[in-house]
């Protein structure tokens, strides 16, 4: 005789704001993936956790490794729940498809999809080179597509409703200087967070996007960063980035961290937001507004 959900767990009833679910979520090794995973699993979810794990040939910063998702996984079983983790690349939907299977087979079922894994590179849109142009557009929204393809059919065949959130960012309505892919991909990650609202809506499902600012995380604090802001410098560092930073900002802060984003996230996936779909929620220190 088969297990329930609730005996699988192998640690009691959950309690919590999103007790009993399962979410899945992309880029979960580290920076706002992980900050995500050990919210939802705080407050009652089970996870299954997704990342790359490696470097990327055009991506100026230092990729998430196999040793950064153990510590995810770390940390959301120190909340007592359970978690499958995937090393998998969001460009791949047969990896991805793979990953969903394992996880709704060692879990039970799937509630909640949080497309958050992306990268950046820089350079004036003239002086991009097709590599950098492509990656940011396969990661950032073909890789959302994918992930939306392999992971809410599960979503669907629950048939307990449920919630998918795409992480945008500011640049999803407005643009940015030397990130113009990025803003692009951004942009279209918006229009997919529409459109899935309405095709989503006959089965209980809402779908929405969040709307960070700098966040602090690798993505943020390196050398191309830095010289986005500071591009009157030959090398600048931190200590010459920040005040940009907080120059950009309505609210005199820097950045948001990951437990900000993480936030905002949980009142979209919670019963807190039933009555939310479709929407962009900015979490931007009134950077949209200034």
């Amino acid at each position: 005789m088969s297990m329930t959900h609730a005996e699988r767990r192998g640690n009691g009833a959950a309690s919590g704001r999103v007790a009993g679910k399962v979410a899945l979520v992309t880029g979960a090794a580290r920076g706002q993936g992980r900050s995500h995973c050990r919210m939802l699993a705080a407050e009652g979810a089970d996870i299954i956790a997704i990342d790359i794990c490696t470097d990327l040939p055009t991506v100026p910063y230092w990729g998430a490794t196999s040793t950064d998702l153990e510590e995810t996984a770390r940390l959301v079983e120190a909340e007592g729940r359970q978690i499958v983790t995937a090393s998998a690349d969001v460009r791949d939907l047969a990896q991805l498809q793979a990953a969903v299977t394992a996880g709704v087979d060692r879990l039970g079922r799937l509630d909640i999809v949080v497309a958050n894994a992306g990268i950046i590179n820089y350079g004036q849109l003239v002086e991009l080179t097709e590599d950098q142009w492509q990656t940011v557009i396969d990661v950032n929204l073909t890789g959302v597509w994918k992930t939306i393809r392999a992971a809410v059919p599960s979503v669907i065949e629950a048939d307990n409703g449920g919630s998918v959130v795409l992480i945008g960012s500011t640049g999803s309505l407005r643009g940015l200087p030397t990130v113009g892919h990025y803003v692009a991909t951004k942009h279209g990650v918006l229009g997919l967070t529409r459109t899935l609202a309405i095709e989503l809506a006959p089965h209980s499902i809402r779908v929405n996007a969040l709307a960070p600012t700098n966040v602090t995380t690798d993505m943020l604090n390196n050398p191309g960063v830095f010289k986005m802001f500071r591009p009157d410098l030959a090398t600048p560092t931190a200590e010459d980035a920040y005040p940009a930073f907080v120059d950009f900002h309505l609210m005199k802060q820097p950045a948001v961290e990951p437990v900000d984003v993480s936030n905002a996230l949980l009142y979209l996936v919670s019963e807190t937001g039933r009555y939310v779909t479709g929407t962009i929620l900015p979490v931007d220190l009134g950077l949209l507004t200034k």
